[in-house]
Parts: structure tokens; C-alpha cells; sequence
């Protein structure tokens, strides 16, 4: 671990709670201080002295009256704390919004084009858009259902990855594993997969190996904000296709229909505690974790 003057210190605000998150320079989740409650949350004991002096430095650098023991601990932290970034919960993220506003895009560019395509059943980008917008907000009322049979279950929707548009359909985080869910919305189509191939209606698509990049980088990035090892399953949801048949299953790639997908998260065995499924949940609600 790096020196402590080194600690990224972020302000976030929202339903009331007004917090201090503390990370490592590589991005380590070393926990958080409530500014309400003058109370650290770390996230090991040996950190908590960090999180302290990270939050009695942040809080000088504001102009705050500090208490004599905060003075104290102030003069031994961080000599410069980098500047406080916005944090946007991701809990309030719509699913298929990502998509949806792309649509509302390629429509308001050309919407006399988008219109005729529409009345004559012409395929356009617009439409593409759109298509996978409904199929996001199909699998997330499936998934809204995993909620409701199982409270020990998270769901995110729509998570801006990097800096190039991208961006995760849906995150589930729940006693049976992480999983990065994709949507995909073929309506009517013929679906075959064999290991690595996957096909809509004879037509290669790269959805096996996308689906295993989307969860290895989502590993990484949780990993380093919690600051314990986070692994990913890819899962690809089928919406309204004709048929699926699966001859032979991808490597580390579930395939499943979305009228299927609830029953089958909740079939998942038992790996993580409540306070794991909290901590993952707690990082992956972050813009911070999944944007530089």
C-alpha cells in the first residue's frame, strides 16, 4: 500500500447521508468517514486510522472548526489531498438509459428518416437502439423479481464504463456471485450457440467474447475498489427470440433466456456473506469506480 499522503479523498451526498469515501492511489476502497456522525467506516481495522486523518485533513482544507483531537490528527495527515470528485449513484440509473438516449439521438438527427423506416419496417440504427433499450428494461423487470424473492440480492442497470460510451447492461451482486448481465433483444430470431460461436439467424456475432471482456474488466475495476478479490461471471440474456438452442455451452459464459434468468441467479449457491454482497454493492453503486 502506498503512503497515506497519497489517499484520494471524494465527497458524496445523497438521501441524506453526507460522506467522505478514502481510496489508495491504485484505487483500494479503504473505507469512509460520515461527516454527520464524525464516525470512520473502514474498511479493515488497520485502516481505520487513514480514514481518520484523510477525513480531518479534507475537512481543514474546507475551513471547518475541528475539534482539539482532530487538530491532533490532522497534523499528521495527508499533507495534500487531491481534489474532491462528484460522485453519482448509480442506484438511480434507469436500465436501457445508455440506449434509450443513443435512440432519442439518431432520431432527432434525422426524423423524417426515422419515421419512414419505421412505417416501411427498415432497419436503422435508430431502431437498433431502441430494440436493445426495450430489451434492457424486459430482462430488468426479471431481475426486479430476484429483489423481491430474495432481498439479499443488488441490481444495477445501465453503468458507464471508461470514457468511450460504453457501458454494462446490468450488474447483479447477490449471495451467488457478481454477474454482468447483457441484454440481447432479437425479436423473432434463431439463436444457436457452440462454445465460442454464437449466431442470430446464421449471422456470427461477437456476444461470447464481448460478454467475457465486460466481466473481466468489471472484476478489475471492483477489485480495486474494494480492495479484495472480486470475480465476474458474463451472463447473456436472450429477449423474444424464436428459439435458442445452446448445442454446447460457452467457457465462463452463461446463456439463458430472460423468462429463465431469475429462476436461475436464484439457484446459485451461496458465496458471498451479507457483509461481501454490502461492500461489492456499496463500490459498484460509484461512478467513481467505473470511470478514471
Amino acid at each position: 500500500m502506498s503512503d497515506d499522503a497519497d489517499v484520494v479523498v471524494t465527497r458524496w451526498r445523497r438521501y441524506g447521508h453526507d460522506r467522505l469515501y478514502v481510496r489508495a492511489p491504485d484505487g483500494t476502497d479503504l473505507g469512509w468517514w460520515d461527516l454527520d456522525a464524525g464516525r470512520a467506516h473502514a474498511r479493515t481495522s488497520q485502516r481505520e486510522d487513514t480514514v481518520t486523518a484523510a477525513a480531518a485533513a479534507w475537512r481543514a482544507a474546507q475551513h471547518e472548526v475541528l475539534s482539539p483531537r482532530e487538530v491532533e490528527t490532522a497534523t499528521v495527515a495527508p499533507a495534500a489531498v487531491e481534489p474532491v470528485r462528484s460522485v453519482q449513484d448509480l442506484a438511480d440509473s434507469r436500465p436501457g438509459a445508455a440506449a434509450r438516449a443513443r435512440a432519442r439521438a439518431a432520431r432527432d438527427t434525422a426524423p423524417a428518416k426515422t419515421f419512414f423506416a419505421r412505417l416501411l419496417g427498415v432497419h436503422t440504427e435508430e431502431r437498433a437502439w431502441r430494440i436493445g433499450a426495450d430489451g434492457e428494461e424486459a430482462v430488468a423487470a426479471r431481475l426486479a423479481r430476484v429483489v423481491r424473492k430474495d432481498p439479499r440480492w443488488r441490481v444495477l442497470h445501465a453503468i458507464p464504463v471508461g470514457v468511450r460510451g460504453s457501458d454494462i447492461d446490468h450488474l447483479v451482486v447477490g449471495p451467488g456471485g457478481v454477474f454482468t448481465v447483457n441484454a440481447k433483444h432479437h425479436p423473432r430470431a434463431d439463436i444457436w450457440v457452440a462454445g465460442s460461436t454464437f449466431l442470430v439467424n446464421g449471422t456470427r456475432q461477437p456476444y461470447i467474447r464481448n460478454s467475457r471482456h465486460e466481466a473481466a474488466r468489471a472484476a478489475k475495476l471492483l477489485t480495486a475498489a474494494c480492495g479484495f478479490d472480486v470475480a465476474a461471471e458474463p451472463v447473456i440474456v436472450t429477449v423474444n427470440a424464436r428459439a435458442v438452442t445452446v448445442k454446447s455451452p460457452p467457457d465462463g459464459v452463461h446463456v439463458v433466456p430472460r423468462m429463465h434468468v431469475a429462476r436461475w441467479l436464484l439457484r446459485q449457491r451461496d458465496v458471498h456473506p451479507p457483509e461481501t454482497v454490502e461492500a461489492l454493492y456499496e463500490a459498484a453503486r460509484r461512478s467513481t469506480t467505473w470511470q478514471p
